[in-house]
């Protein structure tokens, strides 16, 4: 029982990882908030009808368990779905694009937008991005002692690396727009504390918690822990305060304003930092 609960939990994990992995560039567009705004409600059955048809095709022929009857497919893709509408619900809340003096078809609207695309990206990611216990076998044998006295130093220097790459390429799908300004400027010291510690929380999970693809979990110390999650949160901002410079969105803007946008576009650098690194290292 104890042990279908973690793995579930860890699947979860994986699954919201994925969803926002897929689907946060499109959470950070103006266009799409208006679309939720403005869609019929018809419109908006059908997009659920259709992502629900189109995660039964996946979890059917391409998910994690091949051998589910068509009922468990069902129930995958129904569970899916919610959990969508929940993190994008959340999210939006977040960087305070709902609210609760909005109407509720205004809130449905866009949560059910967002949701669609947010549902296949935690099916994919709840299959794909997970690692085979052999997997993580392999990467306890490769913890010893003798080699992580040898390859320390190294380690340290490849996972600042990989970091930065990693946060570069998901960071740079949203730097350039003017949604992570009005964001920031929108943004409530509230808002900005839940998104720095959503940011740490998310890098503990794909580090550590989702048994997520080239993560290594066995043998880590809590001071270990602590470093890596630090070091991707650190490079994370230091990225996006490259792109906020790049792109001219430092300019005239007070040091308040510079500090909230560094904080919004190191959410999805965070994410990039620690998920991007492991899908890029592909060890």
């Amino acid at each position: 029982m104890v042990h279908t609960i973690k793995r579930t939990l860890k699947e979860y994990g994986r699954g919201i990882i994925g969803g926002l992995i897929f689907s946060l560039p499109l959470i950070y567009t103006m266009e799409v908030w208006w679309a939720g705004f403005i869609a019929p409600p018809g419109y908006l059955l059908s997009a659920i009808l259709v992502t629900f048809l189109l995660l039964l095709g996946y979890n059917r022929y391409a998910g994690m368990r091949k051998d589910s009857t068509f009922w468990e497919v069902c129930w995958d893709s129904v569970e899916e779905i919610g959990l969508a509408f929940i993190v994008s619900f959340l999210f939006l809340l977040l960087i305070d694009r709902i609210n609760f003096e909005m109407s509720l078809d205004e809130i449905a609207g866009k949560v059910i937008v967002e949701s669609m695309i947010v549902a296949i990206g935690i099916s994919i990611g709840t299959a794909q991005l997970g690692q085979n216990d052999d997997d993580d076998d392999d990467d306890s044998g490769m913890d010893g002692d003798s080699k992580e006295g040898e390859n320390a130093e190294n380690g340290l220097i490849k996972t600042m690396i990989l970091s930065i790459c990693g946060a570069v390429l998901f960071a740079s799908s949203v730097a350039p727009t003017e949604e992570i300004l009005m964001i920031a400027v929108e943004a409530q010291t509230a808002h900005l504390l839940l998104m720095v510690f959503l940011s740490l929380i998310l890098s503990s999970i794909i580090l550590y918690f989702s048994d997520f693809k080239g993560s290594k979990t066995k043998d880590i110390g809590i001071k270990k822990m602590i470093l890596h999650i630090s070091i991707g949160y650190v490079i994370a901002l230091a990225v996006s305060f490259a792109f906020l410079l790049f792109f001219g969105r430092t300019d005239g803007n007070s040091f308040e304003i510079v500090l909230a946008q560094m904080i919004v576009l190191a959410l999805p650098g965070t994410i990039g930092a620690s998920a991007g690194r492991l899908l890029i290292d592909g060890k």
